[in-house]
């Protein structure tokens, strides 16, 4: 269950397309705009590593 007091994401090896302010930060890191992330998490998943590998980061 996620602390919603923490804004930083539970798992840093997971991206929670369920929480709009972790959408934005993803969005921030990895350089890539909300479409872009969904599109990437709906390819390979929600594990950052693939979705670096993905967008090429």
């Amino acid at each position: 269950m996620d602390n919603l007091k923490i804004r930083q994401p539970q798992d840093p090896k997971q991206i929670n397309l369920n929480e709009p302010w972790e959408v934005r930060g993803w969005c921030k890191t990895l350089g890539v705009t909300e479409a872009k992330l969904k599109e990437a998490v709906k390819a390979v998943g929600t594990q950052v590593a693939a979705v670096k590998k993905y967008l090429g980061k």
